[in-house]
């Protein structure tokens, strides 16, 4: 990874920062998966409680400029400002982003696991007796599903910083739970 391109959500005063960014994440996993290279990392370098207003795409210059050669921002363009493919600064840090899947209604868990066949309705039932919902306070993007329209939350974990580059590949999410990103 030596290049990276930046998108700042802009203030909107009909929809919100989470909604904007919540679209743009949509078109990027739509756009990536589409792609289907895995050569392309994400980060949010303004994340707090929530994601924030920047959105930082990390790879090589071909494999970003073949992403943009995607138009894959369409209809964004009044919401959002991106910059030009830029060659990373001198970078020191690098830090895995990944997507962390919290357990957050075991009801539905455990629903689900009975209409698979994983388990029988009494066992659903025994467990949820000692089931807890997790809880977290990483950031998360509302997306939904492309599949059954369902919203759901994807919740992003910014990992610990890293003296040393570690390759990988990326999800259509742009996230792994082992290549990092350069960190600046």
């Amino acid at each position: 990874m030596d290049h990276y391109l930046e998108i700042r959500v802009l203030p909107d005063p009909e929809f919100t920062e989470e909604m904007l960014m919540a679209a743009l994440f949509a078109k990027l996993h739509r756009a990536l998966g589409e792609r289907g290279k895995g050569d392309i990392g994400i980060s949010f370098p303004l994340h707090g409680i929530k994601p924030g207003p920047l959105l930082r795409l990390h790879g090589t210059g071909p494999a970003l400029h073949e992403l943009e050669a995607l138009s894959w921002r369409k209809g964004l363009s009044d919401y959002c400002a991106c910059s030009a493919v830029c060659h990373l600064p001198a970078i020191t840090h690098w830090r895995c982003v990944s997507r962390v899947q919290v357990k957050s209604s075991p009801e539905r868990l455990l629903r689900r696991s009975v209409k698979k066949g994983w388990i029988t309705e009494a066992q659903a039932q025994e467990k949820a007796l000692t089931m807890e919902a997790e809880q977290t306070d990483l950031p998360w993007i509302n997306v939904k599903s492309l599949s059954n329209q369902q919203p759901f939350r994807v919740f992003i974990r910014h990992g610990h910083l890293l003296s040393a580059p570690v390759k990988g590949t990326f999800t259509s999410y742009g996230f792994s739970s082992s290549a990092t990103i350069p960190w600046f």
